[in-house]
């Protein structure tokens, strides 16, 4: 349906059948066949900010803008303040703004809640700024399975570190993975976070899609 090249490689959105896909770099992103996954990663965070007795109209945060089903779950809340999406790919965003994708996410950029920023994740998280209630990160495959390799720097313990500084005290960090990832789980905990845990979520075939969350301590 539509091919771009930009500074990260080629990204192309695909129709098979009745679903929609996006490819980058060859590499199978995501399509719209289930979306569960993707809108558990911000439902848990929101119970997690529940249970670490945060205030009653946090912030958000959502690293990777791809599909859309996130993105309309924070809509869907009302008790989210401010919902800021970080999509570095100029042709994904104009796919939910003028594009089929919009169809997918219900229309939710157009929320007032809800800003959308074209940069890179990591480097957007290490500029500083107002911190964020909740971050909930799904820019690659996993902690382990990255869609391009300088993507590797936020899953590192300086990365990490960065989410740390970028979330409020009790603020929680929730990263969408294809695959559970313990030595990820590790290094939460060694970077500092506490609660963390991972919640999975059944496919047809193959391993779970899982969504590892931590907590900054209060």
């Amino acid at each position: 349906m539509d091919r771009r090249d930009g500074p990260h490689g080629e990204v192309v959105l695909r129709r098979h059948g009745e679903l929609l896909q996006i490819i980058a770099n060859g590499c199978f992103l995501m399509d719209t066949s289930d979306g569960r996954s993707e809108r558990l990663l911000v439902r848990a965070a929101l119970a997690e900010l529940d249970a670490s007795g945060a205030r009653p109209d946090p912030t958000v945060l959502i690293g990777g803008l791809g599909v859309g089903f996130s993105l309309a779950e924070a809509v869907a809340e009302p008790r989210w303040s401010r919902i800021t999406v970080v999509e570095r790919e100029e042709a994904v965003i104009d796919w939910h703004r003028d594009g089929p994708l919009g169809e997918v996410s219900r229309g939710a950029a157009a929320d007032p809640r809800v800003r959308i920023v074209q940069a890179d994740l990591p480097t957007h998280l290490t500029a500083g700024g107002e911190p964020y209630d909740a971050l909930c990160l799904d820019i690659d495959n996993g902690p382990d399975w990255t869609v391009t390799e300088d993507n590797g720097s936020l899953y590192s313990p300086a990365g990490l570190a960065g989410c740390a500084r970028r979330l409020t005290p009790g603020g929680v960090l929730a990263v969408w993975s294809a695959r559970p990832s313990p030595d990820f789980e590790d290094s939460l905990r060694d970077a500092g976070f506490v609660r963390v845990r991972t919640e999975e979520v059944p496919v047809v075939r193959g391993v779970p899609d899982v969504v590892h969350l931590a907590t900054r301590p209060a």
